[in-house]
């Protein structure tokens, strides 16, 4: 079987050399013809730990410049093209489109089955829009990943869910699933849990779970806020290590720290509350969660403020939005420092990697005179 990756970003690289080092044949497009160039010359540089060594070894991979090259020969067809967040908080899946284009200009050509799997992330419906606009020999399956940035390929490896949506119009789609399945077995060293279901509510499920994770995020924060306002903020962790330790709660993102960020978790539950309020929902909790994230990073930086009695410099081991990244994409960390800048700190950095990304009122070195270190 032959496997096809359209969009060979961070996502889409870590995804096809891990599906080639599973024993399959892989092409991977890209529009970026120097990136195509390096990827066939074996010779790119990243920071997603173990992708440089995967693409050293890889004997059955190439990359192309056309979508309809990989449309015409692969078996399954992955698109992970970017979908960027819109102003109402919904995906701009323009660049899905694009895809389901080249699908239709190929078919012409020749019409014969294939297996279109959107592995991007989507609005609910979307998916069976794509279906409808496509030739009913190309079938629809919706296959987005839990990952983070920074441990994509350990995060493939050992996803504890795989999440597979088909079109309901389609009757043959189990065989199609079962070769998905396979191949996650080939891929993963842990044994995940496959959920099977319609496109729109695997769109749906994607969007909701990062959404109840937001949620969660927020509310350690507002136990976290209530404790430090009861001047009991050295029993923050106590409290909420208490809380954890029911097994119908848990203690995973349940710790009182910066908010949410980065590249996915604001936005997907920025587009859960979009589509909730599209269909109605009237009590909307995505609202809510992303309107205290925002309300706890001013808290955060009162907190500090008032903290840190002597007016010291401030100082922070890291801006990302985590440790050993190099994303500033709705970082909490570096918003709180460029907010302490605006309040008149001098403000000191440790990680000099993303010095070319950030205000350049930042001092990054060490600091040779007293600070007040930011850790939560």
């Amino acid at each position: 079987m032959k496997i096809g990756v359209i969009g060979a970003g961070r996502l889409g690289i870590c995804f096809a050399l891990l599906c080639e080092a599973a024993g399959y044949e892989v092409v991977v497009s890209d529009i970026r013809e120097d990136y195509v160039n390096d990827l066939n010359q074996r010779k790119i540089e990243t920071t997603e730990p173990e992708v440089e060594n995967l693409l050293k070894v890889a004997k059955n991979f190439r990359a192309t410049t056309s979508n309809q090259q990989i449309i015409r020969e692969c078996d399954l067809i992955y698109t992970l093209v970017p979908t960027p967040s819109l102003e109402d908080g919904s995906y701009d899946v323009s660049a899905v489109w694009e895809v389901v284009e080249d699908f239709k200009q190929e078919m012409k050509l020749a019409n014969y089955p294939k297996n279109f799997i959107v592995g991007c992330t989507t609005n609910p419906g979307d998916c069976e829009l794509f279906r409808k606009e496509l030739p009913q020999s190309v079938s629809v399956y919706y296959n987005p990943e839990f990952i983070a940035q920074g441990s994509i390929v350990r995060d493939l490896r050992k996803a504890d869910m795989v999440l597979l949506g088909y079109s309901p119009s389609n009757s043959e789609y189990e065989k199609t699933i079962s070769e998905i399945e396979e191949l996650y077995k080939k891929i993963q060293t842990t044994r995940a849990i496959v959920c099977v279901m319609s496109n729109t509510s695997a769109e749906i499920t994607k969007i909701a779970l990062n959404c109840f994770l937001t949620t969660k995020i927020s509310y350690a924060n507002m136990i976290g806020e209530v404790l430090a306002l009861s001047k009991l903020d050295t029993e923050i962790d106590t409290v909420l290590n208490a809380i954890g330790s029911d097994s119908r709660i848990g203690n995973k993102y349940l710790n009182f720290g910066f908010g949410f960020g980065g590249p996915c978790f604001p936005r997907d539950n920025r587009a859960f509350a979009a589509h909730a309020k599209s269909v109605g929902v009237q009590h909307n909790i995505g609202f809510t969660t992303d309107a205290f994230n925002e309300e706890h990073a001013e808290f955060i930086k009162e907190y500090f403020m008032h903290k840190n009695k002597k007016h010291l410099p401030f100082a922070f081991k890291y801006l990302t939005y985590k440790p050993g990244i190099d994303i500033l994409t709705e970082s909490q960390q570096y918003r709180l420092c460029v907010d302490l800048l605006n309040e008149g700190y001098h403000v000191y950095c440790m990680d000099d990697a993303i010095i070319h990304l950030c205000d350049d009122r930042i001092v990054f070195e060490e600091p040779t005179e007293e600070v007040y270190w930011i850790n939560l």
